[in-house]
């Protein structure tokens, strides 16, 4: 045998080459999303610091369009108006669409035959035209020749119709009702794949153990969804404050009856292209769409560092 000993040269041609397919099939998304993601945020909030004089120059502002949108006499009311209509439609949702999701995803799991087709009924309406939507409501609700009234008093509940879309007070919850009613497939999918999700030893034993159905579900299967719970709300926090099409579908741009559907991004169509006699400030309507983001941020920011944290802490 030889006494030498053998060692291991770094030789620099052996390393690995750079993978440039990746960069191949990486480039088309990365380009795409730069161009209509990136760069369009990017403009937006650089528009935001400019404004422009009446002689039609592009002068720098700073925050000035901020501090008028927070405070002028005309703009604060619309902008705190949308903002707060914009929480009450994301609380309704919170309420309402993500508890009925959990229920009927609770249910489909329990159910045995037929669950297929369950899944596709109630999934059907988030596959819908907006404008579709908006449109075959608008017929239904409609006090002259809708069918909403006849419904109500063949049940026996006539005395409680009224013109839902005409008055300030109930036009925001009946559309956020009817966007919880299409989009309540979303988080019923993500709650079912959670649920099936979980292994069934976990159930068996504490079945076993003597739980019942409802203690099974609060303290094996929902503590085991929480990660899922904190998806769903945010991407209903997001998709709510970037809501649009569906009021403007069905209430215009002036978001009526006297603006008591207007949110963000109503305000931000009317404020950029203009609406009736009001006329369109593209950079007051990137400040709009430049205050959206930081709320968006902000929300985004607090799920990460408040709740996803403890969520890795409790599955520890």
């Amino acid at each position: 045998m030889c006494n030498r000993r053998d060692f291991l040269v770094f030789n620099p041609r052996t390393t690995r080459k750079f993978p440039f397919f990746l960069v191949v099939f990486l480039a088309p998304a990365v380009i795409c999303y730069t161009l209509f993601m990136i760069y369009p945020l990017i403009e937006s909030l650089r528009m935001s610091f400019f404004s422009t004089t009446p002689e039609n120059k592009t002068v720098f502002a700073g925050i000035a369009n901020y501090v008028k949108l927070l405070t002028d006499s005309d703009l604060a009311p619309r902008f705190w108006g949308a903002l707060r209509n914009n929480f009450v439609f994301f609380i309704i949702h919170m309420l309402v669409q993500n508890p009925i999701g959990l229920l009927l995803a609770s249910l489909l799991v329990s159910k045995g035959k037929g669950r297929s087709i369950y899944r596709t009924l109630l999934y059907m309406p988030n596959v819908l035209s907006v404008v579709i939507i908006g449109f075959i409501w608008q017929l239904i609700l409609n006090p002259l020749w809708g069918v909403s009234e006849s419904i109500l008093r063949f049940v026996g509940l006539g005395k409680f119709f009224q013109p839902w879309l005409g008055l300030p007070e109930y036009a925001l919850p009946t559309i956020a009702l009817i966007s919880v009613w299409q989009f309540i497939g979303i988080p019923m999918l993500l709650f079912y794949t959670a649920l099936i999700g979980i292994p069934k030893e976990f159930i068996e034993a504490s079945l076993v153990d003597g739980c019942t159905e409802r203690q099974v579900f609060w303290r094996i299967k929902f503590p085991l969804m929480l990660p899922t719970v904190g998806i769903v709300s945010i991407l209903t926090f997001v998709g709510n404050f970037n809501a649009f099409d569906l009021i403007y579908t069905m209430k215009g741009a002036s978001a009526g009856p006297a603006y008591s559907t207007d949110i963000m991004g109503t305000l931000f169509y009317r404020t950029f292209f203009g609406q009736q006699l009001q006329l369109g400030n593209p950079n007051m309507g990137a400040t709009v769409a430049s205050m959206m983001f930081l709320i968006i941020l902000f929300g985004v920011l607090l799920y990460t560092f408040a709740f996803q944290r403890r969520v890795k802490n409790y599955q520890l």
